[in-house]
């Protein structure tokens, strides 16, 4: 591997790995920017035991001291979700912080990076990072699209974060060629939300149909990756236009206290999390897990041959 003078593999998932066996990456950043402690570390171990119980290993990604790590012990884990000021990496500056002994929490985008890098073909998150509202103005647009116009890793999320600009986010991932599929539904979610006004550009309803598009994307040599977008529970969700509310008021805070570059979203999530007295945190926790499930029955049918 490229990064192999850095790289740190968990000896489970070096096993599975040169076993042919099903692996799911994690990102990291939810561990460190996304969520607040204890809840991010009980939510960690949690999504870690779903991706076990379906019969996949769970390898969670990070940079720990200077050091790339594919799969954390259950020590490394907790100790990551207690870190003050750990980086949030993403392709630009993975490596700065591998040659100067960081710590940090990767992005999609460096997680997809370390992922395929190692051979991991499925990662679970939240949501991606997309094109932000404004975007025509400030250019603010997520290094998670370009990876997965480029990396072959099938990404598995609640679709877009919604306070992102969702249309241009599509319009973006369709000029890269990334497939964009929704699972068993008609309409794009909306991350916090199942619904939004987006017609599905695709539609499967199996992680055996998703393995098997794979495989004939595979087959003919496409690159790059697939964006699984994985509708929250029914029993979990915030309607969609009670959090287009909570939405607006947190980017007016933004605003006004002059937030901006990749300070946006956590700044976002933060005051959502305060605006909703804590209901944004529970479906986040609910969709992570709900992803992590569906990445890992994905991951084991693509192990089928």
């Amino acid at each position: 591997m490229t990064l192999n003078p850095f790289t740190d593999i968990a000896p489970e998932v070096e096993q599975a790995l040169d076993a042919g066996k099903p692996v799911v990456a994690l990102e990291s950043t939810i561990i460190t920017h996304g969520m607040p402690y204890p809840d991010n570390s009980r939510m960690a171990a949690d999504v870690e035991a779903i991706i076990a119980e379906e019969g996949a290993v769970p390898a969670t990604i990070a940079i720990v001291d200077g050091r790339l790590k594919i799969g954390l012990s259950a020590n490394e884990r907790e100790a990551l979700a207690q870190v003050k000021g750990a980086m949030k990496l993403s392709r630009a500056d993975l490596a700065f912080a591998l040659a100067e002994g960081r710590t940090g929490g990767t992005t999609v985008a460096a997680t997809m990076l370390a992922a395929h890098l190692a051979g991991i073909k499925v990662f679970a998150t939240g949501g991606i990072g997309g094109v932000h509202k404004g975007a025509e103005l400030s250019f603010d647009i997520s290094a998670d699209l370009e990876e997965l116009g480029r990396t072959s890793v099938i990404v598995v999320s609640a679709g877009a974060k919604a306070i992102l600009d969702i249309e241009k986010t599509l319009e973006v991932l369709e000029t890269k060629g990334v497939p964009v599929v929704v699972h068993g539904a008609d309409v794009l979610p909306a991350f916090w939300s199942r619904q939004s006004p987006i017609k599905a550009p695709l539609r499967l309803d199996s992680a055996e149909a998703i393995a098997g598009f794979q495989r004939a994307r595979e087959a003919i040599g496409v690159n790059g990756g697939m964006l699984i977008a994985n509708p929250i529970p029914a029993a979990d969700e915030i309607p969609a236009e009670r959090m287009a509310g909570y939405i607006s008021e947190a980017i007016a805070r933004a605003t006004k206290d002059g937030v901006t570059g990749k300070a946006v979203t956590p700044y976002l999530l933060s005051e959502i999390l305060d605006i909703t007295k804590g209901e944004s945190l529970k479906a986040n926790i609910a969709l992570v897990e709900n992803n992590a499930r569906f990445a890992a029955r994905i991951a084991v049918a693509l192990a089928i041959r």
